[in-house]
């Protein structure tokens, strides 16, 4: 009996916390380019800022109907950097699963 209360007890954290994450938290993949050849992938506080949980500036915006190219790129990328860059909690390498998931399965050239 005490281990089924303890499972349940673990089952409800882990969902607080996921529901922390998915509510307080963003995930921003910079894809690999000339200024940031190794890309990133950024795990930030999102509080106050108008970005989606998992976004990139391709993403971004293909969702605005703007057209994906260099020089949007830089300009979303220019938009966002210090935002992210001060509420910045960790910072992995690219994830080209986090990045196809924020264009909605589409690739853009680098």
């Amino acid at each position: 009996m005490q281990k089924k209360y303890i499972f349940i007890l673990l089952a409800l954290f882990t969902v607080g916390l996921l529901l922390f994450f998915r509510l307080f938290c963003g995930i921003f993949v910079i894809q690999p380019i000339g200024a940031i050849p190794e890309g990133a992938t950024i795990i930030y506080w999102r509080s106050g800022l108008d970005i989606p949980f998992l976004a990139s500036a391709d993403g971004m915006l293909d969702e605005a109907g703007a057209g994906v190219s260099l020089l949007g790129r830089a300009l979303m990328l220019a938009k966002f950097a210090e935002p992210i860059k001060e509420r910045e909690i960790i910072r992995f390498g690219y994830s080209e699963t986090f990045y196809l998931w924020s264009t909605g399965g589409k690739k853009y050239e680098r």
